[in-house]
């Protein structure tokens, strides 16, 4: 059976952060911050990428109601044209973090780069969204929160199929910005120009 570490440090107070929507072509980035109890654990709890949306919106609840704090933002697609996704990215964990009601004395960061925050010590853990608790659920409450803002704001350009695709580069994404060009929500940073974007030459 598939278990996370609850802890990297059991002295410390611990906030595990991942984000949301970094390789899409349209949409904010998301993050999350979330401090979870040293005993937290959910058996269906992993790297949010390993669950089916029934299993990331059973464990959202969940997470928002045991956790000791959380907090989940986005950065939208004109600030992350303005200052580059990376940047963008690391913004919003740092606002998630702005907004924890506990302030952390560690933080845990999914990937292998962080732009350090207010002196509090971090550790980056490639893949830790699949090794420690803390950074799941934040990996979970960034992707449920992300993938409803893309299935809100499908509604006004249901041509680009984010209900299904979440502003990700599908063939079905591409083709849509070749025959409907671009929208106000697409990342223009991304070079998505419609003549430079992938369709089977069938069409």
């Amino acid at each position: 059976m598939f278990v996370l570490f609850s802890y990297y440090d059991i002295h410390k107070i611990e906030a595990g952060l991942d984000e949301a929507g970094r390789g899409c072509f349209a949409g904010p980035v998301f993050a999350s911050a979330v401090i979870l109890p040293k005993n937290f654990h959910h058996p269906l709890l992993n790297d949010s990428k390993q669950l089916s949306e029934k299993d990331r919106d059973i464990l959202r609840p969940i997470i928002e109601k045991e956790s000791i704090a959380f907090r989940v933002v986005s950065v939208p697609n004109q600030e992350i044209d303005r200052i580059n996704i990376l940047q963008a990215s690391f913004k919003a964990m740092h606002i998630s973090l702005d907004g924890l009601a506990v302030k952390p004395q560690l933080l845990l960061i999914d990937g292998n780069r962080f732009k350090p925050y207010k002196k509090i010590p971090h550790t980056c853990i490639i893949k830790g969204d699949g090794l420690y608790a803390s950074i799941a659920a934040a990996s979970v409450l960034a992707k449920t929160y992300r993938d409803a803002y893309m299935k809100k704001i499908h509604t006004e350009y249901p041509c680009y199929g984010w209900d299904q695709n979440k502003g990700y580069g599908t063939l079905q994404h591409r083709i849509a910005i070749h025959q409907f060009g671009l929208c106000p929500y697409h990342r223009k940073s991304f070079r998505l120009q419609s003549s430079q974007t992938f369709v089977p030459e069938s069409l």
